[in-house]
C-alpha cells in the first residue's frame, strides 16, 4: 500500500451530518438574502445543483456544471453572484465549525502516514470549492500540506458515489487501485471505491449507512483499529 484517501466530512472531521447541512445552509442564506434569493428557493437552488454534480459525466468540472444548473434557475444574475458565494466560503462558512467535533487522531493518523512516507489524498466529495475544503481540512486540523492531492468541484468531473471520482483520482495521482486504500464513513459513497479496484476501511466513529448496506464485508473500526489495518498493508 503506497497511498491512503481520507474522506473529509465524519471521517477526518467529526460531526452529524443533518445538523452540519442545517447550519450551513443558515449561514449561507444569511449571506445572500440581501443579494436577492428567498431562503428556500436558495436551499433547493444548491440541492438542484448538488444533485447534477452527483450525475456529472465527466464532460465538465463539478464547478461547470453546478453553476450551468444554479444559472438555469436563478438566470445569468447568479453567475455574477459567484463572488458572493466565494467570499461567504473564505469567511462566513467558518460559523459552521461550531457544530463541527475534532478528533486529534485522525490529524495524528493523517500525519503517521506522510511520516511514514504513505502518499495521503483528501478525498472529499467535491460539491464544494477548494476554499471550503482547506477550511474545513482545517477545522479538522490539517492544512494543505498534509496532503498530496486534494480534490475540489474545480479539479473533479465526478462525485461519489461514482466509481468514476475514484478512477479519475487514481489517474491525477499516477497510483494503480491497488496500491491505494479509502478511508470513510459512509458505507455507499466511500465504499463505493471498492467497485473501482480500491481497498476501503469504514471508519464507524461517524457512520452513514442510509442504505443500510451490509458491512460486514468491509473493514472497519476507529482510527485505532484503522492504523493497525494499515499496519498489515505495509511492508
Amino acid at each position: 500500500m503506497k497511498t491512503v484517501l481520507f474522506d473529509l466530512d465524519g471521517t477526518l472531521l467529526p460531526m452529524d451530518q443533518e445538523v452540519f447541512t442545517r447550519a450551513y445552509f443558515k449561514a449561507l442564506a444569511a449571506k445572500l438574502i440581501p443579494h436577492g434569493y428567498e431562503q428556500d428557493a436558495l436551499v433547493r437552488g444548491i440541492w438542484a445543483g448538488t444533485a447534477k454534480m452527483v450525475g456529472n459525466d465527466g464532460q465538465k468540472t463539478n464547478e461547470a456544471v453546478f453553476w450551468d444548473a444554479f444559472a438555469a434557475i436563478f438566470g445569468e444574475k447568479a453567475l455574477k453572484d459567484k463572488a458572493v458565494f466565494d467570499a461567504f466560503y473564505a469567511g462566513e462558512f467558518d460559523g459552521a465549525r461550531a457544530v463541527c467535533g475534532f478528533a486529534p487522531q485522525a490529524r495524528d493518523a493523517v500525519r503517521t502516514l506522510r511520516t511514514a512516507g504513505i502518499q495521503v489524498v483528501l478525498a472529499s466529495n467535491p460539491i464544494f470549492p477548494m476554499t471550503a475544503q482547506k477550511k474545513r481540512m482545517e477545522w479538522a486540523g490539517l492544512d494543505v500540506s498534509d496532503f498530496d492531492y486534494i480534490t475540489s468541484y474545480e479539479n473533479s468531473h465526478y462525485c461519489k458515489p461514482n466509481p468514476d471520482y475514484y478512477r479519475e483520482v487514481l489517474s491525477v495521482i499516477g497510483r494503480p487501485a491497488e496500491d491505494c486504500l479509502m478511508v470513510g464513513n459512509d458505507a455507499s459513497e466511500d465504499m463505493a471505491a471498492a467497485d473501482a479496484g480500491l481497498r476501503t476501511f469504514l471508519l464507524t466513529d461517524c457512520l452513514i449507512n442510509s442504505k443500510g448496506r451490509d458491512i460486514s464485508r468491509y473493514p472497519r473500526g476507529s482510527f485505532d483499529q484503522l492504523m493497525t489495518y494499515i499496519g498489515t498493508l505495509m511492508p
